[in-house]
């Protein structure tokens, strides 16, 4: 029993000594300033901190979508910094999924056609990746929706194909990034049901916003001020 809680509870990401610097000389902008921040698995972690406290930049590096300028990232064991950009972009398609405030659906395409999409270079046939999208929006209470194009769906709705199509390679790490921004109060319980639907399913879950409404409900708080974890709120671990 003590092995598989300690396997449960293994890191899926960790920053240690991270910097990111923009600009030279008078110009230059320490975005992260020797970040030290571990994601284990199973956790729901909320981020917040004011604009320009490093929050988003934590988050692109955490996705891959940007390198560090110093110090290492960590996924699931494998050293990101270390890797070139076909890797890198592999290494995003297999482990991580995305969730953002707009919800960068194709308007042509169909629900179902979106959620297929990040199978495409997954090396599945056309039959699996159906199966496997249909799954998803089962999962995200759209099964009826399928044939919908977004046009047609109402803004929570395009959210959860969002969540659909970030949940369908089963990322090691699912990052939203003020995933409830362009949603009304309603509908942005009815997005964060799901993710605490999702968290209590086993995905491990880091989420962005300057919500207080919305951060309560992950496990724990990182509040970011000049490029490190100022405090955290909620249960801890050793970051």
């Amino acid at each position: 029993m003590a092995d598989q809680v300690t396997c449960q509870r293994s890191p899926v990401a960790e920053l240690r000594g991270v910097d990111k610097i923009y600009g030279t000389g008078a110009g230059l902008v320490r975005a992260l300033d020797q970040l030290d921040l571990t994601v284990r698995k199973g956790d729901y972690l909320a981020v917040m901190g004011a604009s320009g406290s490093g929050k988003s930049t934590a988050m692109n590096i955490l996705g891959c979508l940007d390198r560090p300028s110093s110090g290492s990232y960590h996924l699931n064991g494998s050293a990101v910094e270390e890797l070139d950009d076909d890797a890198l972009a592999d290494l995003r398609n297999q482990q991580l999924g995305f969730v953002f405030q707009q919800f960068h659906l194709l308007p042509h395409a169909t629900a179902l056609e979106n959620v297929m999409l990040p199978m495409i270079y997954a090396g599945l046939s056309p039959q699996q990746r159906r199966d496997k999208a249909r799954d998803a929006l089962d999962r995200v209470g759209l099964g009826e929706r399928m044939q919908n194009k977004p046009n047609q769906l109402s803004g929570g709705q395009q959210q959860r194909v969002a969540i659909a199509r970030a949940i369908i390679n089963q990322p090691a790490l699912l990052l939203a990034d003020e995933p409830t921004g362009a949603l009304d109060s309603r509908t942005t319980d009815d997005v964060l049901n799901l993710f605490d639907a999702l968290h209590d399913q086993g995905i491990t879950l880091v989420l962005v916003t300057h919500e207080d409404d919305v951060a309560a409900r992950a496990e724990r708080v990182a509040h970011f001020r000049d490029g490190r974890v100022e405090r955290w709120d909620g249960r801890t671990h050793d970051s």
